[in-house]
């Protein structure tokens, strides 16, 4: 009788919330996600702020080991987790409403928007530094990610283990070193290759795989399986949420915003040679 009782309540939550849906016009958004995923996209340009500095010779500062290379480490790490997260939300969200059909179509369109996006950093690194520009950065995986996840996403609390042995495969893989940069994209590298953003398939969609467990586990039913104090009315949780609603639009223009703000502020910037 109890089982029954809470499948009871649990279909009623269901049904209330796509009533809901429907009166409202768009889903209920999960403030958490949006808030973590603004903390990730703060920490990423802190670092690069740092990173630039050192770059253009302002400050000589070690980006690639300690505080600096653990904040971005960081940065990326939450932010590919939400990726993952936010693809199990988003196919959850699309079944209560009886779009799964239309999900991969629309998974398509938004992996082609990335990587094209992706193409254009690209293109505009190697004509603003050469050597060091991104071939396989952030982008390039979330795009290509988008792709490889649809497969897994019926899989659930399995992504645990199916990112767990990616992220392995990826500390095996990144010390073979390859004649030839085809294989760039999937972490083996030639001997010399370096990029100043460089997130390849292993161990990076690991990571992802990571992500789309923890939604399954704390979001099943695109329904919070946690309880959680609403803090989303705070000033601060609203400027992290707003961040975190428009990371995409963020990364691409804050190095610019960075480098035109270094410009205004008198920091004479040279290049560090090759």
């Amino acid at each position: 009788m109890k089982a029954l009782g809470k499948c009871s309540n649990g279909l009623k939550n269901t049904i209330g919330m796509m009533k809901k849906w429907q009166n409202e016009g768009s889903p209920t958004r999960f403030w958490e996600v949006d808030l973590l995923r603004g903390c990730a996209i703060l920490l990423m340009v802190l670092y690069h702020l740092l990173f630039d500095l050192n770059y253009f010779a302002v400050y000589d500062i070690d980006v690639l080991s300690g505080f600096p290379l653990a904040m971005a480490r960081t940065a990326a790490s939450i932010f590919l987790l939400l990726v993952g997260l936010s693809l199990t939300l988003s196919y959850s969200r699309s079944q209560l409403m009886g779009h799964e059909g239309g999900f991969l179509p629309h998974l398509l369109k938004r992996s082609a928007w990335i990587l094209s996006l992706a193409v254009v950093v690209t293109l505009v690194t190697y004509l603003a530094i050469g050597r060091g520009f991104i071939v396989f950065g952030v982008l390039h995986l979330i795009g290509l990610s988008l792709l490889l996840a649809y497969p897994f996403l019926k899989l659930k609390n399995a992504n645990f283990v199916f990112g767990v042995a990616f992220i392995l495969l990826g500390k095996y893989s990144g010390a073979i070193s390859v004649g030839f940069p085809w294989l760039l994209w999937l972490g083996m590298a030639p001997a010399n290759f370096y990029s100043v953003d460089y997130f390849p398939v292993l161990p990076w969609f690991g990571v992802i795989l990571l992500g789309m467990g923890l939604g399954s586990l704390l979001y099943p039913g695109y329904r919070r399986s946690f309880t959680l104090p609403d803090l989303s009315a705070s000033s601060i949780a609203r400027v992290l949420a707003f961040l975190g609603q428009n990371s995409l639009a963020i990364y691409l223009v804050h190095q610019p915003v960075i480098i035109a703000f270094l410009c205004l502020c008198g920091v004479p910037l040279a290049l560090l040679p090759n």
